[in-house]
């Protein structure tokens, strides 16, 4: 399973964000890919609203980013300041980076 660092928006309207994060990663799975989403996973303990917790958290999923084979922005709402952040880091890293749209492509009952 190829491992892929997964980026969609966060902030703003989180609840509809983490719907969309969650589908992203449905999809990913559907593909036969291992996605890893930091900003579902550190959201659960540190505070997005805090900028030092943030900043750790963005921090600690770049360290996860290092072993992915490439970076999958799900772009159907946008590129927030922190997706943009995560794709720096995959160009400059020098992964792949492929750029995705789910509401066409993902059941919203879940994998397939």
């Amino acid at each position: 399973m190829e491992r892929v660092v997964v980026e969609s928006p966060y902030a703003g309207d989180v609840e509809e964000n983490v719907e969309y994060a969650i589908l992203a990663c449905i999809d990913c799975l559907n593909r036969g890919e291992s996605p890893y989403a930091s900003h579902l996973f550190f959201t659960q303990f540190l505070d997005d609203t805090n900028p030092g917790e943030r900043k750790a958290g963005i921090e600690a999923g770049f360290a996860w980013g290092d072993v992915a084979s490439k970076t999958v922005v799900y772009a159907d709402n946008g590129v927030s300041d922190g997706m943009k952040a995560g794709i720096t880091r995959a160009r400059q890293a020098g992964q792949e980076i492929e750029y995705r749209l789910i509401y066409a492509n993902t059941p919203k009952d879940g994998i397939q």
